[in-house]
C-alpha cells in the first residue's frame, strides 16, 4: 500500500515536472538571452539616428581644409635721379633680381625719386626770389615726370610689373631714409655718381649718408668705367 502511494506520489511528481518543463526551458533561453533581448528592447524604444538617416553620415560635409596666410615679401627700394649712373642701378637690379623668367619675384619694389624744393634747387633767397620759385619748381616737377617715365619704360621692357613708383620731395638723403622707415624696406638701392673729394664735401654723398643712417641693409651700385 506505501509503494503504491509512493509510486504514485512519484509518478504525479513526475508529469507536474515534465508539464512545466517547456516553461522552464524558456525561462533558461530569456535567462541566457537576456542581453540581447535587452538591447532589442532599447533600440524599439531609443532607436540610433543614423539608423533612420544613413544617408546624413553618407555626406557628411569634410572638415574644412587649413590654410596658412600668405607670407608678405620684403620690400626693396630704390633711389633714382637723372644721372646715368641712376638708371644703370636701377636695371641692375631688375636684371639681377627681378628676370622674368622667375616664377615670383623676391621683393616688392618700390622705385623712390627725390625732388629738390625750388629753394634747394636756387640755393639763394632775395627780393626776386618769389618770382623765380614758380619757374623753377614747374622745371622740377617736369623733370620728376621724366624720371618716373623713364624707370617705367626701363621697368615695362624688362618685364617687371607690380611696382611702385613715388615721388617725393626734400633732400635725397632724407627722403630715400623716410621712405625705408615708411615702406618697411629690408633693403635700400642707389646708385654711385662717383664723386671726388672736393665736390662730395661741397655736395654730400647720398650712397654714404644712407649706409650710416639708413635703418636697413644698403646696396651701392656703381657704374663700370669704359676702358678706351
Amino acid at each position: 500500500m506505501r509503494f503504491a502511494q509512493r509510486a504514485k506520489y512519484n509518478f504525479s511528481t513526475e508529469i507536474i515536472t515534465l508539464r512545466q518543463a517547456p516553461t522552464l526551458l524558456f525561462l533558461y533561453y530569456l535567462y541566457l538571452r537576456r542581453y540581447t533581448l535587452l538591447v532589442c528592447i532599447l533600440l524599439s524604444y531609443c532607436p540610433p539616428k543614423f539608423l533612420h538617416s544613413p544617408s546624413k553620415m553618407a555626406t557628411a560635409a569634410p572638415p574644412p581644409p587649413v590654410t596658412t596666410p600668405p607670407v608678405e615679401k620684403p620690400v626693396m627700394v630704390v633711389g633714382i635721379d637723372d644721372s646715368e649712373q641712376s638708371i644703370y642701378a636701377l636695371e641692375w637690379i631688375l636684371d639681377h633680381f627681378f628676370t622674368p623668367n622667375a616664377p615670383n619675384f623676391l621683393f616688392n619694389l618700390f622705385i623712390v625719386h627725390a625732388k629738390p624744393s625750388p629753394t634747394s634747387a636756387i640755393g639763394f633767397g632775395g627780393p626776386g626770389a618769389a618770382e623765380v620759385f614758380p619757374y623753377v619748381e614747374a622745371d622740377l616737377k617736369k623733370i620728376a615726370a621724366r624720371v618716373i617715365e623713364k624707370a617705367k619704360e626701363i621697368c615695362l621692357s624688362k618685364s617687371v610689373a607690380g611696382v611702385v613708383l613715388e615721388v617725393m620731395e626734400g633732400d635725397a638723403r632724407n627722403v630715400l631714409c623716410e621712405a625705408v622707415e615708411k615702406h618697411h624696406a629690408s633693403i635700400l638701392v642707389v646708385g654711385n655718381h662717383g664723386y671726388g673729394a672736393i665736390k662730395r664735401a661741397f655736395l654730400g654723398s647720398v650712397s654714404d649718408y644712407c649706409a650710416h643712417h639708413a635703418h636697413c641693409s644698403v646696396m651701392i651700385v656703381k657704374k663700370p668705367k669704359i676702358k678706351n
